[in-house]
């Protein structure tokens, strides 16, 4: 795992962290189940206070990114089937609202590619 922080960068250390590691678990140059160093074991390789690879850890974990496994230590979760999961939920919970406000199907559809194109950027 190789991490590079900034100082003169915008971005916070932690998020700087938390951001390269993310990344690295998306593009799977950390395969799932690799374990991450320790809190302090970063920390002083990257000359951080422990606290701040800390911040980083707990927003990765929530995130779904990593998964403490106590004493065991760190490693990267399946992230690609936690975004899945959460996807999945939000999509239920659109499909009962539209169903709720009384939207045909086509028109629940048509929102929602409204919504991703502008997400994306598209069209």
């Amino acid at each position: 795992m190789t991490l590079k922080i900034h100082i003169d960068d915008s971005a916070a250390p932690y998020e700087q962290v938390r951001a390269q590691i993310s990344e690295q678990a998306r593009a799977g140059v950390l395969p799932v189940g690799y374990r991450l160093p320790t809190v302090r074991g970063l920390a002083e390789s990257l000359g951080l206070a422990a606290n701040t690879v800390a911040k980083a850890y707990r927003a990765l974990e929530a995130d779904g990114v990593i998964e403490t496994r106590g004493r065991n230590g760190t490693f990267v979760a399946a992230a690609g089937s936690a975004a899945e999961r959460e996807a999945s939920s939000a999509a239920q919970a659109y499909a009962e609202k539209v169903r709720r406000l009384g939207l045909s199907e086509g028109d629940a559809v048509a929102a929602v590619r409204d919504a991703l194109r502008a997400a994306y950027g598209e069209g």
